[in-house]
């Protein structure tokens, strides 16, 4: 198995499992390559460069940020990502740093199941009609002001329909995977991956005739900044790398071609990381009946 290895150095810990990878992986078959930002951490078992082309499967080392930078280096290969957990929250991740030897055992046996998630398509075209952007996200796509906190205003198209002018802080335009992530905070709903939707999540709407809408997979989402707020305007994708938007530009935003496809491991499932990570139905607090 040719296995990439992406990472976080700012976790503590990261050297030391580096290390034990490099350790037990010859006696399972497994030759690895490396983003160059972790070459420092390898120590004199560095291998070489990660490409994207010959790998067969991707391990992230760190939180969800570094799960979606993985995701995001694969540039559209459906090659299956093991996350494994540094950080607190993880919701994306497969397993925790405990758990680290017998993940990577589960790996290269292939006792994994494979969850195929949504992947958003967004092109950013200017006044003249032309494309000067296309990137992808698995969380979402977001247009916010940049700067001074100020209201602004965004025409919203679905499917070629104008749904209606926003005023708000931003819209968050986001798959199911990222329904748990920036739009949540925003008051949007949470989707089960295996739902084939988007999610629209005014942030902070400045109206309560605006709400959070659950669209089909298929649609195809336009986002217009509207004058004279169209000044200092961002969009940023999963929350890592982003853009500005000048008066003219349109975001065009729909579901992507390809999936990036996340290891779950025996015992995985969707509620079950509800509960832990999201402390869903956590009564605990209560000593008392109520």
């Amino acid at each position: 198995m040719k296995l990439g290895v992406v990472g976080n150095p700012r976790y503590a810990d990261l050297q030391s499992i580096l290390r034990a990878l490099a350790d037990l992986a010859p006696a399972r078959g497994i030759s690895r390559s490396t983003d160059g930002g972790l070459e420092p951490q390898w120590g004199a078992k560095c291998p070489p460069a990660l490409d994207v082309a010959e790998l067969d499967a991707l391990i992230t080392l760190g939180g969800d940020g570094t799960l979606l930078r993985g995701a995001r280096l694969l540039a559209g290969r459906e090659v299956p990502i093991l996350g494994v957990n540094l950080g607190r929250v993880g919701f994306l991740t497969s397993a925790a740093r405990e758990s680290f030897v017998h993940a990577i055992e589960a790996l290269a046996a292939g006792r994994y199941a494979i969850e195929r998630r949504q992947v958003l398509r967004a092109v950013i075209s200017g006044a003249d009609g032309g494309e000067r952007s296309l990137t992808h996200a698995l969380n979402d796509v977001v247009v916010h002001k940049g700067g001074v906190a100020r209201v602004v205003r965004l025409r919203v198209m679905i499917g070629g329909e104008e749904v209606g002018p926003y005023s708000a802080d931003g819209i968050v335009v986001a798959t199911p995977t990222g329904s748990t992530a920036y739009s949540l905070s925003a008051g949007g709903p949470i989707v089960v991956p295996g739902v084939e939707a988007l999610i629209v999540t005014p942030i902070c709407a400045h109206t309560l005739a605006v709400r959070p809408l659950v669209i089909p997979a298929s649609s195809d989402v336009t986002i217009e900044p509207i004058a004279p707020w169209a000044d200092d305007l961002l969009v940023s994708f999963d929350g890592q790398v982003g853009t500005t938007l000048i008066t003219g530009d349109k975001v065009h935003i729909r579901r992507a071609d390809h999936r990036v496809h996340l290891v779950r491991l025996e015992g995985d499932s969707f509620f079950e990381l509800m509960r832990a990570k999201l402390h869903w139905g956590d009564l605990s607090h209560r000593t008392t009946a109520e």
